[in-house]
């Protein structure tokens, strides 16, 4: 992957990763002014990392992905639960990933739902707009 020109204008709205002496990350807002937020304020990562998919980043987004993670522990639990009573526990050398997976994915998404719902209760007490990278 190439350098970026030092003469090529970045994306607008992007103001790269800096942050304050004071540890504020420094963004711009809709309108394009550039707010300062506290780690807390900021909430889950709102930049796309240049991927395909942007990644989501809203409270509501991110409680329905927690919803989704916990309806898939939901299935591995019943899969764990129907092993044991059929007695077939052979199996689970095949699927023994599933288990971390199904518990560890809805922890992390219901973490990070949590984190931006209170950086969103922080913004709204500052009156700050929501960041958009």
């Amino acid at each position: 992957m190439a350098r970026r020109s030092s003469d090529v204008p970045p994306e607008p709205g992007y103001t790269g990763a800096r942050t304050g002496e004071d540890g504020r990350i420094h963004r711009r807002a809709a309108n394009g002014e550039l707010i300062a937020y506290t780690p807390d304020e900021y909430g889950v990562r709102k930049d796309d990392g240049h991927g395909l998919v942007k990644p989501v980043s809203s409270s509501g987004g991110l409680l329905f992905l927690a919803v989704l993670a916990s309806l898939f522990a939901g299935g591995v639990a019943y899969g764990l639960a129907r092993i044991a009573i059929d007695g077939t526990w052979e199996i689970l050398g095949d699927i023994w990933w599933t288990i971390p997976v199904g518990v560890l994915v809805p922890l992390v998404a219901w973490t990070s739902y949590a984190k931006e719902r209170r950086a969103e209760k922080l913004r709204t007490v500052r009156n700050l707009p929501r960041p958009l990278g």
